[in-house]
């Protein structure tokens, strides 16, 4: 029985992005307001965050806890990618997925991305949790 739930969640989760996807619509582009104004000041936070816990990676030189940081730091990049794309969107309504890789395909990228941040994320979360557990 958990099987089948275990392999209906992929399939759930694809066709919610999917339908999610279908209700966007476009947006006013000539003025900023505040989501876009507060979009941009959220990038130099990320690019803080991404910085700094690759420096942290590379101080921790390996081991349990510079596996799971690098893990982290991996995944804060494919977020901040992701974010960046978002931000694009919203404020140019140019989709960069979608245009150089078609509707569908675009929308399954832009759902495996979301997966491998979470996924990375988690597992490095995960590493550090078991190695402070000495």
């Amino acid at each position: 029985m958990k099987k089948k739930y275990i392999l209906l969640t992929p399939v759930f989760l694809i066709f919610c992005q999917l339908i999610s996807a279908q209700e966007h619509t476009n947006h006013d582009v000539s003025v900023f307001g505040s989501e876009q104004i507060f979009g941009l000041l959220e990038m130099p936070f990320l690019a803080i965050a991404l910085i700094f816990s690759f420096l942290t990676a590379t101080r921790l030189k390996g081991g349990k806890f510079g596996s799971g940081m690098s893990l982290l730091a991996w995944g804060f990049a494919v977020m901040a990618l992701g974010h960046l794309h978002m931000q694009i969107a919203h404020m140019f309504n140019y989709n960069i997925f979608k245009n150089i890789f078609g509707e569908t395909i675009g929308n399954y990228i832009w759902f495996v991305a979301l997966i491998l941040t979470w996924g990375l994320s988690a597992l490095g979360f995960y590493k550090i949790y078991k190695a402070s557990k000495i």
